[in-house]
């Protein structure tokens, strides 16, 4: 990467300088569309319909290998998670394999697929829907992290919770709080209620599942009964069966609710539902082996999966075809968890992007050899194949 390095990094702090939610990476699809357009690689802006996705390609024949590039970022904290660097090692691993593709004349195709909108949009599973993984053989991509209790540099082969997220919509009947209180049907009554529900709730679920809730509205004065409140809920589970039937008795805390106080309730669903990851093992057994070779140690125990906490969208993408979503450490301070405004400084330091590039090499590796091993393609369709979904 020694010839566009600096350009990279220049990328890379152009995207973490402009955090940009879902669906509105404007700046950043720009600035990756001009790169790709500087370097005269075929890329075609606003791709599978959406207006910040992208698609560039190179190659001809052959199998395809797919790295999927995040973007987006989180209200006030910006790339808290890190997607700069997600970006980043996805662009770097595409020049990786370009340039093995270039230099051998093999046939094959490699492509940087825009992913936008990973934190709650669901980019993905638009992407799904609009055919972008259709004749893709393995998706690759990895995320940056704190680092773990271990000294290792990243995890290979993980999984996560799948996940959804709607809100509840109380209404009630306001009335003068001083004058007439007994007229008024308090909405903010039925969100404390179910509030209150949802964690007597958390006494029965799994250690695996995860109720995260916010009274979103809950009133203006306190000289009016509140009319309307609004509570916003995240659930997520192991499995998306999981998933779906403990979001079903998370409705039923709402339901009683706004039984109790006379109110009426309706949802919002806030997004699609993130499935589980499926590693596939093929890649991450070669992924471990590749970082190995150039003194790197990244967790690959196939009797014991990691399950992370986190979700993503890429989960549904490893149901559609082999995917590769490992997790990489990046150097931080005390305080600064993913998620946090501490991480998003710790995601801009020049010892991140470094690390990021060490593993864009991992990435481009296992893809490239997708690509011209027959062998190894083969294990990991056969790998994909035999992983029953739970």
């Amino acid at each position: 990467m020694g010839e566009i390095d600096q350009e990279l990094q220049e990328l890379n702090a152009q995207i973490h300088e402009n955090p940009e939610l879902c669906y509105r990476e404007v700046k950043a699809h720009q600035n990756i569309v001009s790169f790709f357009m500087k370097h005269k690689v075929s890329v075609t802006p606003h791709a599978f319909g959406m207006d910040t996705s992208f698609l560039a390609e190179y190659g001809k024949g052959g199998r395809v290998v797919t790295f999927c590039a995040e973007y987006d970022a989180l209200p006030d904290i910006g790339h808290a998670c890190g997607h700069n660097l997600i970006a980043t090692s996805s662009i770097a691993a595409f020049f990786g394999v370009r340039a093995a593709l270039a230099a051998t004349k093999l046939p094959g195709r490699v492509r940087l697929l825009g992913c936008p909108a990973e934190e709650g949009g669901g980019g993905k599973i638009r992407l799904i829907e609009a055919g972008a993984f259709t004749d893709v053989d393995a998706a690759i991509m990895m995320h940056p992290c704190p680092r773990g209790i271990d000294a290792k540099d990243g995890i290979s082969f993980g999984s996560c919770l799948a996940a959804t997220r709607y809100k509840a919509v109380f209404s009630g009947l306001s009335a003068h709080a001083g004058a007439f209180p007994w007229m008024g049907i308090n909405a903010l009554d039925a969100a404390a209620l179910s509030y209150s529900a949802l964690s007597m709730l958390r006494q029965h679920i799994r250690p695996t599942d995860r109720l995260n809730v916010i009274i979103e509205e809950g009133g203006q004065s306190t000289n009016v009964i509140v009319d309307r409140a609004v509570v916003a809920l995240g659930v997520r589970s192991a499995t998306k069966q999981e998933l779906l039937h403990l979001a079903s008795r998370a409705r039923q805390c709402f339901e009683g609710a706004a039984l109790a106080t006379q109110c009426t309730v309706e949802y919002v669903d806030e997004m699609k539902p993130y499935d589980d990851l499926r590693s596939n093992k093929a890649l991450c057994i070669a992924f471990s082996e590749y970082m190995e070779s150039i003194g790197r140690s990244f967790a690959c125990d196939l009797q014991y999966q990691f399950v992370g906490g986190y979700s993503t969208d890429m989960g549904n993408v490893s149901y559609d075809v082999p995917s590769f979503h490992g997790n990489f450490h990046i150097p931080t301070k005390s305080g600064q968890n993913i998620h946090s405004a501490g991480f998003t400084d710790a995601a801009q330091s020049i010892e991140a992007y470094k690390m990021a590039i060490e593993v864009a090499r991992g990435m481009a590796a296992i893809g490239f050899k997708l690509l011209q091993d027959e062998a190894f393609a083969n294990d990991v369709w056969k790998s994909f194949e035999s992983d029953v979904p739970r």
